[in-house]
């Protein structure tokens, strides 16, 4: 098996375990506030954050070398979590999806004033298309739009902000130091907050939340190799597997179906994604944020694939995100 394939089938299996962890999200979100999901998931992963940071031989301490932009990636990591977990709870698996496919296109379109970078005809066209697919999805005036529809939203930008601060200061800063600080914050910030939202959990639900800290560290585990193994413009689009396990655990577990609005739309969105993606990797643009941002949306709860040096992200590792978001 070549390179690029076997890439392709981690990453596979790596949104697979994503997608299970969204599902989890959705279920346990019919009992539960999004903050104690998120308090008690950042929880358990701190076993695991600690880990990491065992792992890194990179010296330095975790004061962060550029303290205004880790401050506002992690605002917007914790944005990312708090919506992201709220859409999944109230929405179709299906739509919040497909809202969060629209990162690629606003990380092109943020690359515009976070790293100066210029954007053509070519991938301006693509994003207007592609941001066409997200209102054909919502057809505000024809559909009642929703705070979940608006959390969507809030989740796709706040993962797209966060993955593009990481572009611009992801050589400076230690992975463990972009990934501590969404945590610490959603610890403190939920469990502040716990106070007004909390309600009683049996220890089999406190057991489901640590499985589904599990399928988030593993997904990042396995989405580390997908990128070692093969190249970025041949991974990255495997993200958009999500909307076949969307319509699989929806259709078993929630009794949802794919609407034709929510297929066309999608399909609007991902070609859209790909085009950004396959003109990047074939150097059309002298950055590539698309390309060396893990497309998914940033939570900061999960393990994160460390920065490589410049030049290798063709065949490297995405830099940190993702939900968060989305992947707390």
């Amino acid at each position: 098996m070549g390179h690029n394939a076997r890439g392709a089938l981690i990453a596979l299996l790596a949104f697979a375990f994503y997608s299970s962890h969204d599902a989890v999200v959705k279920t346990m979100g019919a009992s539960y506030s999004p903050v104690q999901l998120i308090f008690f998931s950042v929880m358990f992963s701190f076993p695991l954050a600690v880990v990491t940071i065992m792992r890194d031989s990179n010296p330095g301490t975790l004061i962060p070398v550029h303290p205004r932009w880790v401050l506002v990636r992690t605002v917007a990591a914790v944005a990312t979590g708090l919506s992201g977990f709220y859409a999944f709870s109230v929405l179709p698996l299906a739509q919040v999806y497909t809202i969060i496919f629209a990162s690629p296109l606003i990380i092109t379109l943020l690359a515009i004033p976070v790293l100066g970078e210029k954007v053509g005809l070519h991938r301006g066209g693509a994003i207007v298309v592609g941001l066409a697919g997200v209102i054909f999805v919502l057809q505000p005036g024809n559909t009642q739009l929703s705070l979940g529809h608006a959390a969507a939203l809030v989740c796709a930008f706040g993962g797209s902000a966060a993955s593009i601060i990481v572009r611009k200061i992801g050589a400076d800063e230690r992975p463990v130091v972009l990934m501590l600080y969404p945590m610490l914050a959603n610890f403190v910030l939920m469990g502040g907050a716990l106070a007004f939202f909390y309600e009683p959990m049996p220890i089999a639900h406190l057991g489901v939340i640590a499985m589904m800290s599990v399928l988030g560290w593993v997904g990042g585990l396995a989405m580390i190799a997908a990128y070692k193994a093969g190249e970025a413009a041949v991974v990255a689009p495997m993200q958009y597997s999500q909307i076949v396990w969307a319509t699989i655990f929806g259709l078993i577990f929630f009794g949802e179906t794919l609407d034709r609005t929510t297929m066309i739309g999608a399909g609007i969105i991902i070609a859209s994604g790909l085009y950004i993606v396959f003109r990047e990797s074939r150097g059309a643009s002298g950055l590539t944020p698309v390309l060396r941002t893990k497309l998914r949306p940033d939570t900061g709860t999960f393990l994160k694939s460390p920065r490589l040096p410049e030049g290798t992200a063709r065949r490297g590792i995405v830099a940190l995100r993702g939900r968060p978001r989305r992947s707390v």
